[in-house]
């Protein structure tokens, strides 16, 4: 990849990152009172308030663009550590579900009142990999066979881990505000790779 296209990809991951928390953000501070930036600014529509959810937006993807050049760094380590692609493959899909169940079982024991169904938490996490399983199959169809697993692991397993300062919180407005920027950076970047490094075998590998 070449330093104009990374500018590429770093400006526009930048710009529909915070676009998408605009837009998100304002949604939020006009349906609940629960949404707001602890005491910097006032509940409801003001100044103040759109700047910070800029800024808050713009922050979220370039956590979204860290998070995948360590996902690539990662993979470069682990791909000559293991010399196996297929072993990276099953070291991947063992640490998705192992984030999934982690998921549930942690937001449960850290906020389910007593005696309350385990089953409403299963809700996220469930989304979000379908949500995930959705781009990965369009990065398949783009690419080839070879990229969904890689592709599910960094939208499902890496959207995590990025969003934990939100999921931390007990508020399903900081969910949203947080994990629909990161997953539209994510999807934005992950399906640009291809594009920018090559041909479709090349980025495969560069995705895998």
């Amino acid at each position: 990849m070449t330093l104009r296209k990374w500018f590429h990809l770093f400006w526009t991951t930048l710009l529909l990152g915070t676009a998408a928390s605009l837009v998100v953000g304002l949604a939020l501070v006009g349906m609940t009172e629960d949404f707001h930036f602890l005491e910097v600014s006032q509940a409801g529509f003001n100044w103040e308030t759109i700047i910070f959810i800029v800024l808050a937006g713009a922050t979220i993807s370039v956590v979204s663009q860290m998070g995948f050049f360590a996902y690539l760094i990662t993979r470069y380590i682990a791909m000559g550590f293991l010399r196996s692609k297929f072993l990276w493959d099953v070291l991947q899909i063992l640490l998705v579900a192992i984030v999934y169940f982690d998921m549930i079982y942690l937001t449960y024991t850290s906020f389910a009142a007593e005696g309350e169904s385990v089953f409403p938490y299963f809700i996220l996490p469930t989304v979000l990999i379908v949500l995930s399983s959705l781009v990965s199959w369009w990065k398949m169809k783009e690419t080839n066979k070879s990229a969904f697993i890689p592709t599910l692991f960094f939208m499902f397993s890496v959207t995590i881990l990025e969003a934990l300062p939100a999921l931390k919180l007990n508020n399903t407005p900081s969910h949203i505000f947080m994990l629909t920027p990161l997953l539209i950076s994510n999807t934005w970047q992950i399906m640009q790779l291809h594009k920018l490094v090559g041909d479709k075998k090349e980025a495969s590998a560069k995705a895998s």
